[in-house]
């Protein structure tokens, strides 16, 4: 009895194990969202780049806000510091090393996406730039 009761106990100690490994946490599950669209949008789309989210949190933009040509006028160049926005308000980091919650709620991260891409764009991010974008800072 001892025996088949510590047999079973392994086998759901296992079971639990790598079906939490199969599972995709929030930031997989936006990216792969983000793919599909991307894929949609562009059928030659083969994957999401940090270099070309790099790029895009540095460039400088003319279509949004005077105040906020770039993502670095609010975040700054380093995704690990905090940022400040146009009143001086503090921003947490948006990498994940320095902010390990972030871009867990998809409801915020197209918030924010929605409001920022305006700002400095002048429009949307598209589904590959917010790919890029994440992948970028989820690698900080």
């Amino acid at each position: 009895m001892h025996q088949t009761l510590s047999a079973t106990l392994l086998a759901a100690a296992l079971a639990l194990t790598f079906s939490g490994a199969a599972s995709a946490g929030p930031r997989e599950d936006q990216l792969a969202t983000y793919a599909s669209a991307a894929k949609a949008a562009n059928p030659a789309f083969s994957g999401f780049s940090a270099e070309r989210g790099k790029t895009l949190h540095n460039q400088t933009f003319t279509g949004g806000k005077a105040d906020t040509p770039a993502c670095t006028a609010c975040h700054g160049k380093d995704p690990r510091s905090a940022g400040r926005n146009l009143t001086g308000k503090t921003i947490d980091p948006v990498a994940v090393s320095a902010a390990p919650s972030r871009y867990t709620d998809p409801a915020k991260v197209e918030k924010w996406f929605k409001r920022n891409c305006t700002e400095v764009l002048g429009r949307e991010c598209s589904a590959q730039e917010k790919g890029d974008w994440l992948s970028f800072v989820i690698g900080q």
